[in-house]
């Protein structure tokens, strides 16, 4: 057997027990490694997807340009999606991403362009307007939208969720995810809250992000909006896809704790993770510690691979400027 393309081989990624960083944890932990995927991270499934049901809808047509604005992962999924498809790439990100993930989409053939962090998203030069803008003046070019574009839902509805809840055996009780787009843990939980409606849902948070406040007060705090360092989660907006009512709860961690774990993991458990899984992770942890016991089955998803953190995450020098590193 062998695949026609690289994208056919998304999906279908393992599921892994942690055993070393679960100290004073019950619950049995799973980590769902999406790294496994192509392009190395969990995004190559919603990046598919959007190109597949745009082509569906006649809107993007055959030598057509996709523009996206995103943290660099998304990209690399919609940049093979193109290479096998035959379209160019237009990627629009902030200039708080990695070098790595810059330099990864400028490997797989993609243009990009580095906007500022520190502006409202509705500023002209933030990487949602600029995305925006350039869909507007180039011809033939489409605009996905992860944030909005609910076929980010759609392809963890059809494909992640199924894939744990038969891993599991149906035992999983609690779900454990990073949110920024929404489209992964809201596409999972949808699923499994179908399977089995008492399932808990662990959105992870981070500090300089709305989400967490949203969800327990209903109000848009944009007094809660800073800047942050960690990458892939958390947002000052409210997208499409992050349906607050399939998130049970929402935890917040720190960017030092979020980092840490990374590195633990890949210390001590050979996973050799992005920063938003160590986050997830420590969010995870520290949920399970207080309400999950030795009857529950704890699943969380590692969003992307360490190779697009070796400047930050894996640098003792970095970290330790950071105050990361005691």
């Amino acid at each position: 057997m062998y695949f026609n393309h690289v994208i056919e081989a998304i999906g279908n990624t393992p599921l892994v027990k942690l055993n070393s960083v679960t100290d004073g944890v019950k619950a049995t932990v799973l980590a769902k490694v999406e790294y496994f995927n192509p392009g190395n991270s969990v995004k190559d499934r919603m990046a598919l997807r959007m190109v597949e049901d745009a082509e569906k809808a006649g809107i993007l047509k055959p030598g057509g340009t996709i523009i996206e604005g995103t943290s660099g992962n998304t990209g690399m999924g919609l940049a093979l999606a193109a290479i096998a498809k035959g379209y160019k790439c237009i990627f629009t990100m902030s200039d708080k991403q990695s070098k790595e993930k810059i330099d990864i989409l400028k490997a797989v053939g993609a243009e990009v362009m580095v906007c500022p962090t520190n502006v409202a998203p509705e500023h002209p030069d933030s990487y949602y307007s600029v995305a925006k803008r350039l869909n507007q003046e180039i011809p033939n070019s489409f605009y996905p939208n992860q944030y909005d574009n609910l076929s980010n839902t759609a392809a963890h509805y059809d494909t992640s969720g199924p894939e744990i809840w038969k891993q599991t055996d149906g035992k999983i009780t609690c779900f454990a995810s990073g949110v920024g787009t929404g489209g992964t843990i809201c596409g999972i939980s949808k699923y499994m809250k179908e399977q089995k409606a008492d399932i808990k849902v662990v959105g992870i948070d981070t500090y300089g992000s709305v989400f967490k406040k949203y969800k327990e007060t209903g109000v848009f705090d944009e007094a809660e909006i800073y800047p942050y360092a960690t990458e892939g989660i958390g947002e000052d907006i409210l997208p499409k896809n992050v349906n607050f009512d399939l998130i049970d709860t929402f935890i917040k961690v720190s960017d030092k704790d979020g980092a840490v774990m990374t590195r633990r993991l890949a210390k001590e458990e050979g996973l050799f993770v992005g920063w938003s899984s160590g986050s997830a992770v420590h969010g995870a942890l520290e949920y399970a510690r207080e309400h999950l016991t030795e009857n529950d089955t704890l699943v969380v998803v590692l969003p992307d691979h360490g190779t697009r953190y070796l400047a930050k995450i894996y640098n003792d020098d970095w970290m330790r400027a950071q105050g990361y590193l005691d």
